[in-house]
C-alpha cells in the first residue's frame, strides 16, 4: 500500500511540475522593468522567452515576437533549449508513468517490468526538473549581471543620470523554480517506489513431494531386479560349451578337448 501511495503521489507531483514548466516557458514575464527610480511611468515593459511586450498606462498592451534567432544572446538560446528539453522529458515521463502505475493492470505485465518503467519515468522527471531549474537560474544570473551593469552605467560620468531601463525578476522565474522543484521531488518519489515494486529474489516457493500411499516405508538393502528374464547359463559361458557330468563323489572331472568346438 505504501509503494502504491508513493508511486501515485510521485506521479501527481511530477504532473504539477511538468505543467508548471510548460506554463513558465509560455509566460511573457521572465523579466520586468524595474520601477524603483521611476514609479510613475506611462510605459511598462516586460519580456519573455519568445516575445517582448509593452503596456501603456491606458491599458493597451502590444507584444512583438523575436523574429530572429541568430540575433539573440547564446545564453538566452541555451535557456530556451533547457526548458524545451525539460518539457519533452517530462511529457515522456508522464506517458511511461501512466503505464507503470501499480493500480493499473495492462495485460499480463509483471511487477519487474512495472518497476523498470517506474525507475525510467523517475529518472526522466529528475532530469526534467534539473533542466527547468538550471534554465531559470541561468536567466536569473543574466538579469542580475545586466541589472548591476545598467546601474553602473546610469550613475557614471559627470554626475549625470542617464535614462536606461533596468529589468528585474518576473513572475515566470518563480513559477519555473517551483515547477522544477516539484518535478525533481516527484522523480525521487518514483525512484523510491521502484524499490518496493521489485520482487525479492530470496523468496522461493518450496515444492514438496508426497507419496501416494498412506503407509509406505522404504528400507535400505540389496536390490534385486526381477525382470522375468533369466539368461541361460550355457549362453553365458559361451557357444558350444557343455557342462561336464559330475562323478559319484560330486566332483567334476576336467573337461576334455571334445567339450570345446
Amino acid at each position: 500500500m505504501s509503494t502504491t501511495l508513493c508511486q501515485v503521489m510521485g506521479f501527481l507531483v511530477s504532473s504539477l511540475g511538468v505543467g508548471g514548466s510548460i506554463m513558465a516557458t509560455a509566460m511573457d514575464t521572465w523579466s520586468t522593468q524595474d520601477l524603483y527610480d521611476n514609479p510613475v511611468t506611462a510605459v511598462f515593459q516586460y519580456q519573455g522567452l519568445w516575445r517582448s511586450c509593452v503596456r501603456q498606462s491606458s491599458g493597451f498592451t502590444e507584444c512583438r515576437p523575436y523574429f530572429t534567432i541568430l540575433g539573440l544572446p547564446a545564453m538566452f538560446q541555451a535557456v530556451r533549449a533547457l526548458m524545451i528539453v525539460g518539457i519533452v522529458l517530462g511529457i515522456l515521463g508522464l506517458f511511461v508513468c501512466i503505464f507503470a502505475l501499480k493500480c493499473i493492470r495492462i495485460g499480463s505485465m509483471e511487477d519487474t517490468a512495472k518497476a523498470n518503467m517506474t525507475l525510467t519515468s523517475g529518472i526522466m522527471f529528475i532530469v526534467a526538473g534539473l533542466c527547468a531549474i538550471t534554465g531559470v537560474s541561468v536567466f536569473a544570473n543574466m538579469l542580475v549581471t545586466n541589472f548591476w551593469m545598467s546601474t553602473t552605467n546610469m550613475y557614471q560620468g559627470m554626475g549625470m543620470q542617464n535614462v536606461q531601463n533596468r529589468y528585474t525578476f518576473g513572475s515566470a522565474l518563480f513559477v519555473g523554480w517551483v515547477a522544477g522543484g516539484l518535478a525533481l521531488v516527484g522523480g525521487i518519489m518514483m525512484c523510491l517506489a521502484c524499490k518496493g515494486l521489485i520482487p525479492e529474489e530470496s523468496r522461493y516457493k518450496a515444492v514438496s513431494y508426497n507419496a501416494s500411499g498412506r503407509n509406505i516405508s522404504y528400507r535400505t538393502g540389496p536390490y534385486k531386479a526381477a525382470s522375468g528374464y533369466e539368461a541361460d547359463p550355457r549362453t553365458r559361458k559361451g557357444m558350444g560349451y557343455e557342462e561336464a557330468p559330475r562323478s559319484d563323489d560330486g566332483r567334476r572331472p576336467y573337461p576334455s578337448k571334445h567339450d570345446y568346438v
